[in-house]
């Protein structure tokens, strides 16, 4: 079982010690593709995955999702969250374990959806239909200090309702005078790297796991497309993410490694529950 560097109360009071920096944004990987960003005091939970839910579910199917990795903290014991995003509809990026105890412990909490997800979201969370903000590719989401906009994601493709709107996406967050991009599970498309161009991102949050049809689930990006993103689309750092949850569906972050320094791309790979800050983007390689 794969340890967190940080979990439960050691977790909590790194959250809280860093809410005293105001000008610096911080970002916790929570494992898969889940994080917590932080800045300003405001906190912003993205795909979170923190139960076994898909692990009870598969416990006896051709397709177990047998955890490798601990749990870094129950969804109920999180300091307080304004924001929670979910890029699509999958349960590690959707979770009803995860989400409605945190709605539940935060009555101002703001849940962010794709806008053609939102009956499926709301039925899933137990939620009124007006609760959650839906954006669609090309929108955004403005609060006073920080902003969410939309591009698609192809998971495997990119899927649309019969309105036209995306089932999948990704979020380009500006914090004050930086931009991150999570791009949620999706593969290579056409326009994906003049979209992402268009944000001039500090820094990526890509997933690695690839698309091996043998797995019967939804392909990501790969090592090798990951760093191809980061360089054509001149992203100064990218964090892989979406390994080393289940041990059907993962990867050797070191080939992500190996293919990044080979290729000049700044990079940081966080360890379970580790940490990175807006103070760390002047490094073009972090280790």
């Amino acid at each position: 079982m794969i340890k967190a560097i940080r979990k439960n109360q050691s977790l909590i009071d790194d959250i809280l010690h860093a809410s005293q920096d105001e000008e610096n944004f911080y970002i916790w990987w929570l494992g898969q593709s889940g994080y917590l960003f932080q800045y300003k005091n405001i906190r912003i939970l993205v795909d979170p995955y923190l139960s076994d839910s898909l692990t009870k579910k598969y416990e006896k199917t051709e397709k177990p999702h047998v955890r490798i990795s601990e749990l870094i903290i129950s969804p109920s014991e999180l300091p307080r969250i304004d924001y929670i995003t979910s890029s699509h509809n999958h349960t590690d990026h959707l979770d009803a374990e995860t989400i409605i105890p945190i709605l539940k412990n935060n009555t101002g909490c703001k849940l962010i959806i794709p806008e053609a997800n939102r009956s499926f979201v709301c039925e899933r969370l137990h939620l009124e239909n007006h609760i959650p903000i839906g954006l669609d590719a090309g929108e955004s989401y403005e609060a006073p200090t920080f902003s969410i906009s939309a591009i698609p994601a192809a998971h495997n493709t990119i899927e649309k309702d019969e309105r036209g709107k995306c089932r999948f996406l990704g979020y380009i967050i500006k914090l004050g005078k930086w931009s991150i991009y999570h791009s949620g599970d999706t593969l290579l498309y056409e326009e994906m790297i003049s979209l992402i161009k268009q944000h001039r991102p500090h820094l990526a949050l890509l997933p690695i796991n690839g698309n091996d049809p043998s797995r019967k689930v939804a392909g990501n990006l790969n090592a090798i497309e990951a760093v191809m993103v980061g360089k054509k689309s001149n992203i100064p750092v990218i964090i892989p993410c979406h390994y080393d949850l289940f041990e059907f569906n993962t990867v050797d972050v070191n080939e992500f490694i190996h293919v990044a320094q080979n290729e000049n791309q700044g990079y940081c790979v966080l360890d379970l529950g580790g940490k990175f800050s807006s103070h760390e983007l002047h490094n073009q390689v972090i280790k």
